[in-house]
């Protein structure tokens, strides 16, 4: 096998230093897993190294077995080669050397998530620990001590001023002595006992040092420092290690990966040999550009600068909206146009920081009934605090409906567990009425004394909800109801998951205000039939455009890619700490690089929150990257949510009236540079038979079926209407782009 010229001359220098550490610093697109599949192979066919004393270490199933798929094609012997986990090759090691492991067996049980929650519901109902923020805590805390190998002595030891530090002593212990008992393990233990294993038992170590001479660990930007120390050790003897990541796509640093380990492994192998792959292989020189511009402001990495022998290719592009429907329309625009210059609907992403910002893309896509996925999460009306809030909304309307008044009993959490619930299904089983009934009439039940005062605080929640409902407007309740039951009290802005699903709630206030203005006379009912039913008809194929999360997006590659949202507490969405800007500026890195030929980045001016339109600082970033020049926020980078210029915004109807409608601001100058630039065809609208443009004409959708045009919107060169659907309620097309065929 001629490997000088199967890769490039970086790439070939790492192969064949194969005595010794060394690490590569893999810029993205780079072909680093290519140089792992091709080192691995030269060491069996060049160096005669026996395929079964070799060791490769992936973070994925699947990225593990890409790999062995790839050596079994290009190495003899290369099934015999050991391409796994850190937790796979764990627990496989702990079940070989069981017997040097003390306190368990070799049969012992490795707990899923769900089992170890169990367990530790248990022994927080045995202590008398009901906050739930405790509870979280507690919980995080134990991954903390495991991922950073430390023991719960040194922990406490750090933490000894802490008020909770006795109780959470107590809680750790009591969660260790009972995975033992039940010869059991969670997953970080397959690595702290692994790793105590060998640090404890030369005779251990020494076996698995003579069954493996030579290692190697993909993604290495990744791993935690038990993980780190785990490496380490096994490749104290022989040293021959390679290490491939990049410090520059290390973005999870908020699940224990410590992007020092790149640099400590320089220091505990000083003699490293150093190589760094900054040849692209999937970017044009254009996107690539960009991607330089902005991760060179980060001060904690190795220097490297991307290049490529691509094409120079198309500007990236970028389009300021004035709203998130703004935004969204520009968006979902464009890909009909790329889908009709050829680009198919899988090569397309949709990349957001957070999930939060999915509803509204979401339903353009299923508007103008094209294809989608959302990709390693939650289509919106499924995120579970979606579901929770508007189970309110059911329970209020619909009193028979047990599954959505047992959603909300304990949501926000007001201290009433799974048993009590379980109780009071059971009275209302037994009593043959609905479990709203149960609540409302508590007193006439046999209940705990705590229980019946929890109840009386729900229901008196309720009769205030019940009262309110007909007295306001659709908005007005549900914006009442947010407030009376302190859904958005209950979470923690500080972290980021609950930041995320606090904004994912502010988006589902605003499909309301939507619904309403769009539907003037309709109902909670009408609103919620018309989720459900749109819902249901949101389905894909699998192939369609996706919409993800930078985080969820890393590792796959798109031909068009959209970054959208790029604005102040979005995207960054933190800005204090140092090292919270340098992750969040490699997450926008990550987006960059996940581009192939066309690169779109969007922001808008304002965002609709919360009963009122905010003005939106556009993000630091889109300045790094040298898309705007128009500083517009201070250098602590304010985000003037009070700005008075935005006044007018805040009546969505005068808000209307300033952009000229839904689509009709997409003609702008803007636009017109991004058709000239980013796709040199220009693409035709639809031929339109104007005379049937009119208020009563019927119309049939692929997924809303038949409707009727209720309003033409005036000058509008998109053809904006408003067309009603059975079922769904009124929705306002461009019959420009939309599936729309007129039914005589």
């Amino acid at each position: 096998m001629d490997y000088k010229t199967l890769l490039n001359n970086e790439q070939y220098n790492a192969v064949v230093c194969t005595e010794g550490p060394v690490l590569v610093s893999a810029g993205a697109g780079s072909g680093k897993t290519r140089l792992l599949t091709y080192r691995i192979a030269y060491l069996i066919t060049e160096c005669n190294v026996p395929a079964h004393k070799i060791l490769a270490i992936t973070f994925t199933n699947k990225a593990a077995n890409e790999m062995k798929e790839r050596i079994e094609k290009i190495a003899p012997d290369g099934e015999l080669v050991t391409v796994s986990t850190f937790h796979s090759f764990c627990a496989r090691m702990l079940r070989a050397y069981a017997s040097f492991i003390p306190n368990y067996k070799e049969n012992f049980t490795i707990y899923s998530d769900n089992d170890t929650s169990k367990l530790m519901k248990d022994i927080f109902k045995e202590m008398n620990i009901s906050d739930e923020n405790i509870k979280d805590e507690f919980k995080h805390n134990i991954s903390v001590i495991k991922n950073d190998n430390m023991s719960i002595e040194e922990y406490v030891k750090i933490f000894k001023y802490d008020s909770t530090i006795i109780e959470f002593e107590r809680f750790y212990r009591t969660y260790q002595n009972e995975l033992i008992k039940n010869n059991a393990m969670d997953f970080d233990d397959l690595l702290i006992n692994f790793y105590n294993l060998i640090s404890t038992n030369q005779e251990v170590l020494d076996s698995i040092q003579n069954k493996y001479t030579y290692f190697s660990v993909d993604e290495f930007q990744d791993t935690n420092k038990i993980q780190y120390d785990i490496v380490k050790l096994l490749a104290s003897k022989t040293r021959n290690v390679l290490i491939v990541g990049d410090e520059d796509q290390s973005i999870y640093g908020w699940r224990g990966a410590n992007i020092d380990n790149i640099f400590n492994f320089t220091k505990d192998f000083p003699d490293a040999k150093i190589f760094k792959l900054e040849q692209n292989y999937r970017s044009t020189k254009k996107i690539l550009d960009r991607a330089n511009l902005i991760i060179k402001n980060n001060r904690n990495r190795l220097e490297k600068k991307l290049y490529t022998e691509n094409e120079d290719g198309t500007d990236v592009f970028y389009y300021q909206a004035m709203s998130e429907s703004d935004e969204a329309d520009f968006v979902i625009r464009s890909i009909i146009r790329m889908y009709e210059s050829g680009v198919p609907y899988h090569e397309m992403a949709i990349l957001m920081r957070l999930n939060a910002l999915s509803r509204t893309f979401e339903e353009k896509l299923l508007n103008y009934s094209i294809p989608h996925i959302m990709y390693n999460g939650f289509k919106f009306f499924e995120r579970a605090e979606i579901k929770s809030v508007l189970a309110y909304l059911t329970a209020i309307v619909n009193p028979s409906d047990d599954i959505s008044f047992a959603r909300i009993i304990n949501f926000p959490k007001r201290g009433i567990g799974e048993t009590s619930i379980e109780k009071l299904l059971e009275i209302s089983a037994k009593n043959k009425m609905p479990l709203k009934e149960v609540v409302m009439n508590y007193e006439n039940e046999i209940l705990p004394t705590a229980l019946k005062d929890k109840l009386k605080d729900l229901k008196t929640l309720f009769l205030d909800l019940q009262e309110n409902i007909d007295k306001l407007s659709m908005y007005e309740f549900f914006t009442y109801m947010l407030e009376k039951t302190n859904v958005l009290k209950s979470f923690d802005l500080e972290n980021e998951q609950d930041y995320e699903r606090y904004l994912n709630i502010g988006s589902l206030v605003n499909s309301v205000r939507e619904y309403e203005e769009a539907n003037q006379d309709a109902t909670i009912i009408d609103y919620l039939q018309s989720v459900t039913l749109s819902s249901a008809m949101d389905n894909d194929d699998g192939k369609g455009v996706v919409i993800a999360t930078v985080h969820g997006a890393k590792g796959l590659e798109f031909d068009t890619v959209y970054i959208v949202g790029c604005e102040e507490k979005i995207f960054p969405i933190s800005r204090d700490d140092n090292d919270d800007i340098e992750e969040e500026r490699r997450l926008m890195y990550v987006a960059i690089t996940r581009a192939k030929k066309n690169l779109v980045i969007t922001s808008s001016s304002s965002r609709y929150m919360y009963g009122r339109r905010e003005y939106s600082a556009k993000s630091r970033f889109l300045y790094e990257l040298d898309l705007v020049s128009d500083r517009q926020i201070n250098s602590n980078y304010t985000t003037y949510n009070n700005y008075n210029g935005y006044n007018k915004y805040n009546n969505s109807n005068n808000y209307n009236k300033y952009t000229g409608g839904n689509m009709n601001n997409l003609e702008s100058n803007q636009n017109k540079s991004f058709n000239y630039t980013f796709n040199k065809n220009t693409i035709e609208k639809k031929s339109i038979d104007f005379s049937k443009i009119k208020v009563g004409a019927k119309v049939n959708h692929p997924k809303f079926g038949l409707g009727e045009i209720t309003e033409v919107t005036p000058n509008s060169s998109n053809h904006c209407v408003k067309i009603k659907f059975d079922g769904v309620g009124e929705k306002m097309l461009s019959l420009d782009y939309a599936p729309i065929e007129f039914v005589d």
